[in-house]
């Protein structure tokens, strides 16, 4: 691809460059996964708000969770459609490092976010009588917002860091979007210290996150296992089975992306990851949560009552002569 237009200031993002004629059809294909994000989202989000009956710490805790995914997919996808759309590839500086920034910030608020849910779910099945106590809506409210100040710092280190790499030759970013390793790639300054920083930022934002939610798992395992009921055991494991099945999800994600041996990286590989991480996976997260909770779909069909009766009586009452 030429870069001969482009400045100093702007990288060009390849995306899906070598599949010129499917386009169109990635273009469809994105937009659906991106609507879908939306709505899901969206929805869910507005549910938790509006209901009073979702105003407790887990609830708090999934909509952090909604509003991370809307935000991931929003950063990416948009300008992913434009590409595909009309072919401009080109992305400013200052854009670039805002987006690694964000994506990084989500990605972090997420990790710990999942712990929070963790540990609330270890709470609600390991102290359920002091539930009330240890998960409060401040304690909640403490953890979100510790969450997403840990998320920011990180994300403002990242760009700080990347910002004094000097980019001297080749400016196509071969990835979807201004993801940390294409762009160090594309670094012509020695980014040794710059990668050793990163790596213990990283270890210590994702390792931290991770093992306080395989320690918190590990009680609530032990905790069901200890439940003579078949029943019981059944009933108390669907409690946390959906936060569950958004981590694995999530981490076997990222750890794809991130954590291959360089033998086997693929850029191409890196494409399909992102996508399943910034697009599938929050499409599929309300969808998850809400098959798996009876009262996330009683209190939709109750709106969906409301919303068709109110219908139906405003045109009984037109009808009326």
């Amino acid at each position: 691809m030429e870069t001969t237009n482009l400045t100093i200031n702007g990288f060009v993002l390849l995306g899906f460059f070598e599949l010129p004629s499917f386009q169109l059809g990635l273009f469809l294909i994105f937009l659906v996964i991106y609507v879908g994000t939306l709505l899901g989202n969206l929805v869910t989000t507005a549910l938790f708000c509006f209901d009073p009956y979702f105003h407790s710490p887990m609830y708090v805790l999934l909509s952090n969770m909604s509003i991370i995914d809307l935000s991931l997919t929003s950063l990416v996808f948009p300008k992913m459609l434009d590409i595909f759309l009309t072919r401009n590839h080109v992305i400013s500086y200052n854009c670039c490092i805002i987006q690694l920034f964000l994506y990084v910030l989500l990605i972090v608020s997420e990790y710990f976010i999942l712990a929070a849910m963790a540990y609330d779910r270890y709470v609600a099945i390991c102290h359920p009588l002091r539930y009330s106590y240890f998960m409060s809506l401040q304690v909640c409210f403490w953890m979100s917002l510790v969450s997403w100040s840990i998320g920011s710092l990180d994300g403002i280190i990242y760009a700080i860091l990347i910002s004094s790499c000097s980019f001297c030759g080749s400016h196509e970013v071969d990835h979807l979007f201004c993801d940390l390793k294409p762009l160090m790639m594309l670094s012509c300054s020695d980014t040794y210290t710059i990668e050793m920083a990163l790596l213990l930022l990283a270890s210590i934002t994702g390792l931290a996150p991770s093992l306080l939610t395989l320690v918190f798992y590990m009680y609530i395992i032990s905790a069901i296992l200890k439940i003579s009921s078949k029943e019981g055991r059944r009933k108390t494991f669907s409690t946390c089975s959906s936060h569950l099945t958004v981590i694995l999800l999530c981490y076997g994600t990222v750890l794809g992306m991130y954590m291959r041996p360089k033998s086997s990286y693929s850029i191409d590989q890196d494409k399909v990851f992102a996508v399943l991480y910034a697009g599938v996976i929050p499409m599929l997260n309300p969808l998850i949560y809400s098959l798996k909770n009876q009262e996330v779909k009683k209190s939709l069909c109750r709106i969906m009552r409301k919303v068709f009766v109110t219908k139906d009586s405003a045109k009984c009452s037109i009808n009326k002569p």
